[in-house]
């Protein structure tokens, strides 16, 4: 996994829950970086997985919920990072169908080595997309944070069901609708 997940991470935990949080749950977790991440660094998925489960133990709050927030801030790094690849989309469900076909192709060119999960477009329309996100990962509810984010960028709402393929969260179904 990419070291500016961990980073932007860290930085979020720093923000909502204070400093000591950060080094709790490093000192909780057994992190072969020691808790040292670079944003361009490549690093062990389960770091991440121990840090929220850490966070999530300390705080009382699920790791859905977690990677939601998670999301949310990260959509603001996008936001500022990357301004151009944002500006190439009118409409939220044009963005959202393209995360395969452009936004990974473009992700993939600064970040090789990622690994990144799969979103398969089932179905759109110029108000509704259906698509199936497919990682080892489950981070689902990340991408769930990231597509409220990106119709909030968009001066849009929608509503989005998230419908697990399989129970363990690796294959999900993601129906959502325009308001």
């Amino acid at each position: 996994m990419k070291g500016i997940i961990f980073t932007e991470f860290l930085d979020l935990v720093e923000d909502k829950f204070g400093i000591e949080m950060v080094d709790t749950i490093i000192s909780q977790s057994n992190l072969k970086s020691e808790g040292i991440y670079t944003a361009i660094g490549t690093y062990n998925f389960s770091e991440m997985l121990q840090l929220l489960q850490n966070l999530s133990n300390n705080t009382n709050i699920s790791i859905d919920d977690l990677l939601l927030v998670y999301a949310e801030h990260f959509f603001s790094v996008i936001e500022t990072s990357y301004p151009g690849l944002l500006a190439t989309y009118k409409d939220p469900i044009e963005m959202l169908s393209s995360i395969e076909n452009h936004i990974h192709v473009e992700v993939r060119k600064i970040y090789p080595e990622a690994k990144l999960p799969t979103f398969i477009v089932e179905s759109k329309t110029e108000d509704s997309l259906e698509m199936i996100y497919k990682s080892s990962r489950a981070m689902h509810h990340f991408g769930l944070g990231l597509m409220n984010k990106t119709f909030e960028h968009f001066n849009s709402t929608a509503t989005i069901v998230l419908e697990k393929i399989k129970e363990d969260g690796t294959e999900v179904r993601f129906i959502i609708n325009k308001n």
